[in-house]
């Protein structure tokens, strides 16, 4: 049994904790809705560790995170350990694991992914940073992973920061998976001779190369609603797309499909496009093709 705090009990924290929980291991969570929260502040979750502590941080990425973890380097002690786990930027984890180090405090960076299903069949992880640290918190990464041999669900990606790279790769490709099949689905939905969408997707999930959880997810989506006709069709993303793209510029590392897939969503959070209103006054001007006037 293994003595966890953790911060952050949001879809992913609060379901981490339960995880742990039923594979033996004591957390004490924390987190600003008492209604979940086992603490009334990090100050109480830390008194209710025993020495030397290991702190798993899952709040948001970037500000939220940095202040969490200055605050800890307040109230941790030589010997302890700090794991942040959120979608923290690669270039985050070295100041943080200089930040605590200098006080004899360990850190990881774990990408984690798995999301609101992670409970029942388990987190993929990706780790960096020091081997005895790795090794120090491996019955906590046990519990989380999926069931299997360890590799096909973990990995230690190496120095500090390793993890939260392998993590935005991670989410760069699973950018362009979900684009190639949207686009899939758009273009069978435009097909007049095809008369059972959701069908022929759900054909797919067995003996095909395109078959992936993704595509299992999809299919559950169009259960719920076969044409997908209750959504909006605007996609936020969370910024590690774009951190993928900045590698890939820094490293020229030729990354079209990942790239094509941000920028479908930039467009569609368009309700107007200025580019689209130029390329339709240009078939106009060259080729006197019809444009839409507004309003019409």
């Amino acid at each position: 049994m293994v003595q966890l705090g953790l911060v952050g009990l949001g879809k992913m924290g609060f379901n981490m904790r339960e995880r742990l929980r039923a594979a033996g291991h004591e957390v004490v969570g924390y987190d600003r809705n008492p209604e979940v929260s086992d603490t009334g502040s990090l100050a109480e979750l830390v008194d209710r560790l025993d020495s030397p502590r290991i702190v798993w941080v899952m709040v948001p990425a970037g500000e939220p995170t940095r202040q969490t973890v200055v605050e800890f380097s307040e109230l941790l002690r030589e010997g302890d350990l700090l794991i942040d786990g959120g979608n923290s930027k690669f270039t985050d984890d070295k100041i943080n694991a200089e930040l605590l180090a200098a006080k004899g405090i360990g850190y990881l960076d774990v990408g984690v992914s798995g999301g609101v299903w992670g409970r029942e069949n388990g987190y993929g992880l990706m780790v960096g940073g020091a081997e005895s640290d790795v090794a120090r918190a491996m019955p906590i990464f046990d519990a989380l992973r999926p069931e299997g041999p360890r590799e096909e669900g973990f990995s230690h990606a190496g120095s500090v920061g390793a993890g939260h790279y392998a993590k935005m790769v991670h989410n760069g490709i699973e950018y362009g998976l979900m684009q190639a099949y949207a686009e899939g689905f758009e273009l069978l939905e435009a097909a007049k001779m095809v008369d059972n969408v959701p069908q022929v997707i759900k054909g797919w999930q067995r003996g095909t190369v395109v078959r992936s959880w993704l595509l299992e997810l999809l299919v559950r989506a169009l259960d719920e609603d076969p044409e997908l006709d209750d959504l909006e069709g605007y996609v936020e993303d969370s910024g590690e797309g774009r951190w993928t793209l900045e590698e890939a510029i820094n490293n020229s590392v030729p990354a079209p499909v990942i790239s094509a897939a941000l920028f479908a969503r930039f467009a569609s959070r368009q309700e107007d496009s200025a580019a689209m209103r130029a390329v339709a006054a240009l078939r106009n001007q060259f080729g006197g093709h019809a444009v839409r006037k507004v309003g019409e």
